[in-house]
């Protein structure tokens, strides 16, 4: 996808505001390398800039306008082919906003984008934890011939960064991964365990996080009847209003200091998965600033 103009976040609803100006900045990462299913992430945060330009102003729960803080969108990245080189620009990128104290929200591409802005914001914040809404545990130490891949995401996290994680609506892992979380006692919030009668499952989340978080949103975390656009779906994923819910809660008692969304894949002829994760993101600006 090629846009005709460069779109900001929120277009013409949102004026958009100078880098110097903005409490919130996009980094759309047009990355995608290895795929394990299916393909079209990389173009994936141009797809979600356009539906953003849908978006109206007002947020509907707390009547607030969503882009209030200001927001500035930086020209797409196109990182390089090679897994490791990608991470390190990833990673640059992100740490030149975070360094200005500016809200980040990362826009992928793969999920291998979060590596980078995760290990950026751990160099500023190295009390921080992540919170991750995915389908897959994403703990692999290698997978498709590199230790940087999408499938890894999470195990880089882990032993690399040595961030303490908490996983949320997972529900599709290698015996690997299961062994993995076995060793190291993990406790994963499994789908099957959460409960849409009882929101009791959103305190023990937060209660896990430290008070410092960084959120990382795999859009195949949401069920595909919700959200069909991504690589690789899985059924029996979280509802939309039970992922705003929990951002709501994090956002609440914990110190929210960057996020991304990824794994968006554009099904021709349908909108709703862009415009489903565009409004997810103006959630995390009214929640989480």
């Amino acid at each position: 996808m090629k846009l005709k103009k460069p779109i900001h976040f929120g277009d013409a609803e949102i004026p958009a505001v100078e880098l110097d100006d903005a409490g919130i900045v996009i980094l759309p990462l047009c990355y995608e390398n290895a795929p394990s299913y299916g393909t079209g992430s990389q173009e994936g945060p141009l797809h979600i800039l356009n539906a953003s330009a849908q978006l109206e102003n007002i947020d509907e729960e707390t009547s607030t306008f969503w882009g209030k803080a200001g927001i500035h969108t930086l020209p797409p990245l196109v990182p390089s082919k090679d897994p490791e080189k990608a991470v390190k620009e990833m990673k640059k990128a992100a740490l030149a906003v975070l360094k200005q104290k500016k809200f980040l929200l990362s826009l992928g591409g793969d999920h291998a984008i979060s590596i980078g802005p995760i290990a950026a914001a751990a160099e500023i914040h190295p009390d921080i934890g992540v919170l991750q809404i995915d389908a897959h545990l994403d703990l692999r130490n290698r997978w498709n011939g590199s230790k940087y891949n999408h499938a890894c995401v999470m195990r880089r996290v882990a032993d690399d960064l040595n961030l303490p994680i908490t996983q949320v609506g997972i529900r599709s892992f290698s015996s690997e991964e299961a062994d993995y979380v076995r060793r190291n006692n993990l406790k994963p919030f499994y789908a099957h365990t959460i409960d849409p009668s009882d929101d009791y499952w959103r305190r023990k989340v937060v209660h896990s996080l430290p008070e410092k978080v960084y959120i990382t949103i795999d859009l195949d975390g949401l069920d595909p009847s919700v959200l069909p656009g991504t690589g690789t779906p899985e059924p029996g994923g979280l509802s939309y209003r039970q992922i705003i819910k929990l951002i709501k809660a994090v956002g609440k008692e914990k110190r929210v200091i960057a996020a991304d969304i990824n794994e968006l894949a554009k099904i021709e002829g349908s909108q709703v998965s862009e415009y489903t994760a565009a409004k997810i993101a103006t959630k995390i600006f009214i929640h989480c600033l």
